[in-house]
């Protein structure tokens, strides 16, 4: 092969690289901004005397139109328009009814799910359409997002090697060999992408709970749901905890009603689950029948005592009423009565609080006084502040009630309740979408652009909910990285490194030849897109091996190429890669958190791919 002279600007495009990945790993700059930041260096390159410019101004800023960029985008707004459906909850009820509530088993039913999905289009669009179901998964398993997002990105990625149309860099395979070699089938490369997606799959059952973060998503909430407990328990007395019982079938508590068990206990009943319905913050005069549900507030050490005696199951952790009693939800407020309040001398008992405005009073404060006992016989007075227990969607309603004034402002924010009418307007939205990927010619950002229209034009999102739905630290992340892996192209940096790096090999074993060329599309891939540095790679891996094959060295140029298309997809240490990219800011990833998750299933990822290779090959 022929040398590749090293010029200026090979060297200015490689201490670029080098400062991407320092900024990447060092995290001094937010990651958006130190793509941003290499787009404007490569950009300034041409105000020094003597060199050429990379890049034009429009392949500097072509990143911004890119095919990945529009399709991520387009991905985004068809996934969010699937969860205001409420397509995505159904799923995500599916997942919790085959996996349970366990974190290993949700995490090992949602990678082989999305993995398998990957097989038949791309993993960029795979991963979108699951955001929304892990979402829901997490927040009604009390899962964190960022012990689930990494293991589906990862099996995404891995997937888009089960099928020789699953992966850009496979589709590509056939078309970059020579024409005199044979080419692969649809399924030449199938074992090798279930045994790399299994691979996925049992790294993260064995070795999840020490690689993947434990980022409470959001933080915020979390923070504020402390902060609030804290208040409310110095001020009030309030154990702000939340737990959760079932009535055993011989229970002496059947048939009471939820006043008298409260009465009895102590305790507030704020979640009924009868098996038929559930309910939240329930009337006083509900019974309770056996086997029924409960989500209790406040102190439980009669409970407690009282399990055995009274076949009460008390749960260390909520299952039931997990997503409806989790911070994001529900939790404690505080409201006033105001002078002109027409609740004014009305008991509570009598207005019936928790069926009228969907509250349970917890405690009334009246000047320096705490009223904690008998408060459904309380009449209320002008100024009194009542404590209360209620969903976050029912006090945004009471913002709007002129019989109350909200103490409380910050709390989470409900989203737009969900429009189950809508599901089917999704449905062929995404239909649509997937049917022009599969079916026609037209690029695959213009096929998703399709689906996201429809769920706009259909009514699904208004296009105000459409802009909301884009993570644009995402876009400008991959707008800036895309001009980074075309310098390298343009200027001659990566024929020069991959030519080079090639030469090396030729007095090694084949399995080192092998193995070192994976390491080195690795690197590639991390650095550029898949893409491009499959069309690098391809034709100088098959001429490496014809070039060996001359020298009596048993290289097949098939499996050399194969090499190639597979580590294509071993991109798992940086979130540069579209999906690590998509998963980065719903996760709360930091770049560390790539690279301790995906050192070590990045070789791993590599000796299993080329261990069924070798069987195979």
């Amino acid at each position: 092969m022929d040398g590749v002279a090293l010029t200026p600007e090979i060297l200015i495009v490689f201490g670029l690289m080098g400062l991407a990945i320092g900024l990447f790993v060092t995290e001094l700059v937010r990651i958006d901004i130190a793509a941003l930041l290499i787009l404007f260096l490569i950009g300034a390159v041409a105000l020094i005397p003597g060199i050429e410019p990379i890049l034009t101004a429009q392949e500097l800023f072509s990143g911004l139109s890119s095919n990945a960029v529009v399709a991520i985008i387009a991905v985004m707004i068809i996934g969010a328009g699937l969860d205001r459906s409420g397509a995505m909850t159904a799923v995500a009820r599916l997942i919790l009814r085959l996996a349970g509530r366990t974190e290993r088993r949700v995490m090992a039913v949602v990678s082989g799910a999305v993995g398998l999905v990957t097989s038949f289009m791309q993993n960029i669009g795979a991963a979108a359409l699951f955001m929304p179901v892990l979402n829901r998964v997490a927040g009604d398993a009390g899962i964190p997002r960022s012990r689930l997002l990494i293991p589906m990105g990862f099996a995404a990625i891995a997937g888009g090697t089960l099928t020789l149309v699953a992966s850009s860099p496979l589709i590509l395979l056939n078309d970059l060999m020579p024409a005199e070699l044979e080419d692969f089938a649809l399924f030449d490369v199938t074992p090798i992408g279930l045994a790399l997606l299994a691979l996925i799959v049992v790294y993260f059952w064995l070795l999840g709970h020490w690689v993947l973060p434990a980022v409470r998503e959001p933080a915020e909430d979390e923070s504020r749901a402390r902060s609030t407990s804290e208040y409310f328990r110095e001020l009030y007395g309030i154990a702000f905890e939340v737990r959760e019982i079932r009535i055993g079938p011989e229970s002496r508590l059947a048939g009471t009603s939820i006043g008298e068990f409260e009465s009895q206990y102590g305790v507030f009943v704020v979640g009924f689950d009868d098996g038929d319905e559930m309910r939240i913050e329930p009337p006083r005069a509900i019974e309770i029948p056996s086997g029924s549900q409960l989500a209790l507030l406040g102190p439980i050490e009669q409970i407690e005592q009282a399990g055995d005696r009274d076949q009460i199951e008390l749960r260390d952790r909520l299952d039931v009423f997990a997503r409806s009693m989790s911070p994001r939800h529900s939790g404690v407020a505080e409201l006033i009565i105001p002078p002109r309040s027409s609740l004014t001398g009305e008991s509570i008992g009598q207005l019936h609080m928790r069926q009228r405005y969907g509250f349970t009073v917890l405690r009334i404060q009246r000047g320096e006084s705490v009223l904690k006992k008998e408060l459904s016989s309380v009449e209320l007075q002008a100024g009194d502040t009542l404590v209360v227990h209620t969903r976050w969607e029912r006090l945004m309603e009471l913002e709007q009630d002129r019989d109350f004034i909200v103490m409380t402002s910050r709390y989470p924010k409900p989203e737009k309740p969900q429009a189950p009418c809508k599901v089917t307007p999704a449905l062929v939205s995404l239909g649509g979408a997937l049917g022009l990927v599969l079916f026609t010619d037209l690029p695959l950002a213009l096929a998703l652009l399709g689906g996201a229209l429809g769920m706009v034009i259909s009514g699904v999102l208004t296009m105000d909910d459409a802009y909301r739905a884009v993570s644009w630290k995402t876009v400008f992340l991959l707008a800036g990285l895309i001009p980074l892996g075309l310098a390298a192209q343009q200027s001659g940096a990566a024929e020069w490194l991959a030519a080079n790096g090639l030469e090396q090999l030729g007095d090694l074993p084949l399995w080192v030849m092998h193995a070192a060329l994976f390491l080195l599309v690795t690197f590639f891939t991390l650095i550029m897109s898949n893409v491009g540095a499959t069309v690098l790679l391809v034709p100088l891996s098959v001429s490496f091996a014809m070039a060996a094959q001359a020298n009596g060295i048993d290289a097949d140029p098939r499996v050399f190429a194969l090499i190639v298309a597979i580590a294509a997809s071993n991109a798992f240490l940086l979130p540069t890669h579209q999906v690590n990219a998509l998963i980065m800011d719903p996760g709360g990833y930091r770049v560390l958190d790539f690279l301790r998750a995906g050192g070590p299933l990045t070789l791993l990822y590599a000796v299993v791919a080329l261990l069924v290779i070798h069987l195979l090959f």
